[in-house]
């Protein structure tokens, strides 16, 4: 299945995709994508309904995040082996493990803020996946079921801001708007393998990012099982997964983000996310 959240921010109806692309309207069935529809009883529900037998959404509508009522909110760093090398740190013994404010959610073609002062705003290409059942101290061998479902998501940072050290991230991480989520939230058993996906990142046109999931450090697997021996996950949280290489911050020359700037993610799968830097006054 393909979930969606549609309508205008704050405001977003519970959807699913049919077989022609058309989001049908799940307002009628569940009040949101979040908390007990993501558990494999709640997704059952929804795999048994039939999606023409929905209403049928209206002209083009904004989409939402595809997943509400986010609890928490977690990046990992340097989870491409690449992209470690490209930044010149060390290889992570352990998954580095961040905090994203969950108000930095928001749809996978929102604009992106730029607020006037963040002068090295960079993009992220990440997998993402939302855990859908509660998760504690889970070993590697079971951790994939507890994992709803995958995204796209956008990492967005501004690089400056990270120069304090790994207390500072949140910082650099959580402005409104640097969560872009989605489109779709597809889920596992559509994705029988999150370890072999292709991501892709084009700024202005131009291919910044080419990686796959194969490259991680650290899989899908073993962060649901190393996050979970220290905190409880439970339906909704989300966890982006690093980022492949070309970030701007380490091209030669470096790219950062501007008004403008046209950004296309792409995972294999998962859709399309397309968002533009807009100036905030």
């Amino acid at each position: 299945m393909k979930l969606v959240r549609f309508g205008e921010f704050g405001q977003e109806k519970p959807g699913i995709l049919d077989a022609n692309g058309g989001i049908r309207d799940l307002s009628g069935i569940v009040a949101d994508i979040a908390d007990e529809v993501l558990t494999p009883a709640g997704l059952k529900r929804l795999r048994e309904i039939d999606p023409q037998s929905l209403p049928l959404a209206e002209g083009n509508p904004r989409l939402g995040a595809p997943v509400g009522n986010v609890r928490k909110f977690f990046g990992i760093g340097l989870n491409y082996r690449d992209h470690a090398e490209e930044t010149g740190l060390p290889i992570p013994e352990v998954p580095i493990v961040f905090v994203k404010a969950t108000s930095s959610i928001c749809g996978p073609n929102d604009d992106v803020l730029a607020p006037p002062d963040f002068k090295r705003m960079d993009y992220e290409v990440e997998l993402g996946f939302v855990i859908g059942s509660t998760a504690k101290r889970v070993p590697v061998e079971s951790a994939l079921d507890y994992v709803a479902g995958y995204c796209i998501g956008n990492d967005v940072s501004e690089r400056s801001l990270q120069k304090g050290g790994p207390g500072e991230w949140i910082k650099a991480k959580s402005y409104e708007t640097f969560g872009p989520l989605g489109p779709w939230l597809v889920t596992s058993d559509e994705i029988p393998d999150p370890q072999n996906l292709d991501l892709t990142m084009d700024l202005n046109g131009e291919r910044m990012q080419t990686g796959n999931t194969s490259t991680m450090i650290f899989s899908v697997a073993e962060l649901v099982s190393y996050i979970s021996k220290y905190m409880t996950l439970v339906p909704g949280d989300v966890v982006v997964t690093g980022t492949p290489p070309g970030v701007g911050m380490a091209r030669n020359p470096r790219v950062f983000l501007k008004p403008g700037d046209d950004m296309v993610l792409r995972i294999s799968g998962l859709g399309e996310q397309h968002s533009v830097v807009v100036a905030e006054s």
